[in-house]
C-alpha cells in the first residue's frame, strides 16, 4: 500500500514539475508570431532578452494587438 502512495506522490511531483517547465518556456512559433509586430513596435531594445521582452510586453498590454494581448495574458501578464 506504500509503494502505491508513493507512486501517487511522484506522479503527482512529476506532472507538476512538467507544468512548471512549460509555464516557464519560451514562446512557441504561435505566439512569437503574434507579438512580433508589436514587440518591434513597443519593445525593439528588448530583442533578444526574452525576460526583458516579457516585461515590456506586459508594460505595455494595453497597446497590444488583440492577439499579442491574449498571449501575453496566457503568460501570467
Amino acid at each position: 500500500m506504500k509503494s502505491i502512495h508513493a507512486a501517487a506522490a511522484t506522479l503527482i511531483f512529476s506532472l507538476a514539475a512538467a507544468s512548471l517547465a512549460q509555464a516557464q518556456s519560451g514562446p512557441s512559433p504561435q505566439e512569437q508570431m503574434a507579438c512580433r509586430s508589436d514587440a518591434g513596435k513597443f519593445c525593439a531594445e528588448h530583442i533578444g532578452k526574452p525576460p526583458q521582452m516579457n516585461a515590456c510586453l506586459k508594460a505595455n498590454k494595453a497597446n497590444l494587438s488583440e492577439a499579442c494581448r491574449k498571449v501575453v495574458e496566457s503568460r501570467g501578464g
